[in-house]
C-alpha cells in the first residue's frame, strides 16, 4: 500500500478531476447531491451530500450540513461537516460548527468555533 501525503492527495483532487464549479457569483440554495468532485466559490446554503470530494474555495460562503468523503476548505463554512475520509481546512478558511472526522487537519491561520468529533474506526 502507497503512503500519500497530504498534499500529493490535494494535487491529485485539484489536479482536473473536477465534476462541477459553482464560482463566483453564484448563489444556490437547496440540496446539493454529486458524484466526482464539485467546488464552490460563490454562497452556498443548505445540504450537501456526495462519496466523494468537496473543495469550498477562498471567497466562497457556505451555510450547510456536509457529508463527504473528503472535504477541503479555504472559504467560509458554517454548519455540520461529515466526512468519511478526512477534513482539510486551508487559511484563510472560517469555520463555524461541528466536524465528525477519522482525519482533521487544521492549517495555521484558520480561525476554527465549535467542536471535533474524531469516531473509532
Amino acid at each position: 500500500m502507497a503512503i500519500v501525503t497530504p498534499e500529493a492527495f490535494q494535487e491529485d483532487v485539484l489536479s482536473g478531476h473536477v465534476t462541477a464549479i459553482l464560482d463566483q457569483g453564484t448563489h444556490f440554495e437547496g440540496k446539493l447531491s454529486f458524484e466526482g468532485t464539485v467546488q464552490i466559490g460563490g454562497e452556498f446554503q443548505g445540504e450537501i451530500f456526495t462519496k466523494d470530494t468537496i473543495i469550498i474555495n477562498e471567497g466562497a460562503s457556505v451555510a450547510a450540513q456536509i457529508e463527504a468523503d473528503t472535504i477541503i476548505i479555504s472559504g467560509r463554512v458554517e454548519g455540520n461537516l461529515f466526512a468519511r475520509r478526512r477534513v482539510i481546512m486551508h487559511p484563510p478558511a472560517i469555520f463555524k460548527g461541528t466536524v465528525t472526522s477519522p482525519s482533521l487537519r487544521i492549517d495555521e491561520g484558520v480561525v476554527f468555533e465549535g467542536a471535533s468529533y474524531m469516531p473509532k474506526s
